[in-house]
């Protein structure tokens, strides 16, 4: 508020919303992982906006949206490099002893659990989903 910075303002009012929201909503005390979820859904969100202001034309929204996932991202756990997201599932493979595709959902909650935040679990779907069939 007294950097007078006004779209970084805004955006953690939202942020500070969408978890007190939850937390009237649920009735519970909200722990680090209900946060990131929190804002990696509103990162999605904003990604989704995003491509319909392109659509639409309106680079000036698009911006502001951009802006605001930036904003939002400084908030998330460092993310993990590519190598250290497969070293990971390479762990989690073994530990849960998968030999190939059917067993990709008890691979993905097991990643979900280890990486949430950290990593983009699209990416990470789409890793597991290729080395079990590979």
């Amino acid at each position: 508020m007294r950097a007078r910075d006004s779209a970084r303002l805004s955006t953690v009012r939202l942020l500070l919303a969408a978890m007190k929201q939850k937390e009237v909503d649920e009735r519970v005390e909200l722990t680090d992982a209900d946060v990131v979820s929190i804002i990696e859904k509103m990162i999605k969100q904003r990604r989704e906006s995003i491509a319909q202001f392109e659509k639409a034309a309106r680079q000036d929204l698009v911006d502001k949206e951009k802006s605001e996932i930036e904003v939002l991202s400084a908030y998330l756990p460092q993310r993990l490099s590519d190598a250290e997201i497969q070293k990971e599932i390479n762990s989690i493979i073994s530990e849960t002893g998968a030999a190939g595709p059917k067993d990709m959902g008890k691979v993905m909650a097991a990643a979900k659990q280890r990486l949430a935040g950290r990593a983009d679990m699209g990416a990470v779907s789409s890793l597991v989903k290729a080395r079990l069939s590979g």
